[in-house]
């Protein structure tokens, strides 16, 4: 749930940089008296030199994905994993084994031993079993969390640099209107 609310702000946050860098085209003022007509003309010469000489074109960056989703694994059962009933039966089995010796040698009653040895291990299995599945379960959410973080500085990333391209095709843009006497703001 948390790494939802984390996408959508990091979504909501790359839309908003984005939506600022295309606030970002100056306005343009005729200083030299040039008509409607002119300064549509310029504008769109201008617009089409910036584009030729910077290899930008801002309606591909505007158009293109702001951010990619990291995609989310689905959880998939472990394929060595027995579960836990599987590692208490195990647990059962070697606790029996090791309770038979001891109660053989401790007071000649192998039966007693092992009961007690069999319900020894199955809890002692049962405890490590869950240990492990919990362990499991961290590594995973540590693993996703740090495949998330990656993603976002991917993320980062590229809007710095669609930022950078934006802004160098708007500089080429500026500079070629003010060559037609523009005052640009």
């Amino acid at each position: 749930m948390r790494a939802r609310h984390r996408l959508l702000a990091v979504s909501f946050g790359l839309t908003i940089a984005t939506t600022c860098a295309i606030a970002q085209t100056p306005i343009v003022y005729p200083a030299k008296k040039q008509t409607a007509e002119q300064q549509q003309k310029d504008t769109g010469e201008c617009a089409a030199w910036a584009k030729q000489t910077t290899g930008v074109d801002p309606a591909v960056l505007a158009a293109a994905p702001a951010a990619s989703a990291p995609p989310t694994p689905a959880a998939q059962p472990d394929a060595d994993s027995k579960g836990p009933q599987g590692e208490r039966v195990r647990g059962a089995a070697r606790g029996a084994v090791a309770g038979a010796a001891v109660g053989e040698i401790a007071d000649n009653d192998a039966d007693k031993g092992a009961a007690v040895g069999a319900t020894v291990g199955a809890v002692a299995a049962g405890g490590r079993a869950r240990r492990e599945s919990k362990e499991k379960q961290e590594k995973a959410a540590e693993q996703q969390e740090q495949a998330a973080a990656e993603q976002k500085a991917a993320d980062q990333a590229t809007e710095a640099k669609r930022q950078e391209q934006l802004a160098t095709y708007n500089r080429a843009n500026a500079a070629c209107l003010e060559g037609r006497g523009y005052v640009l703001k």
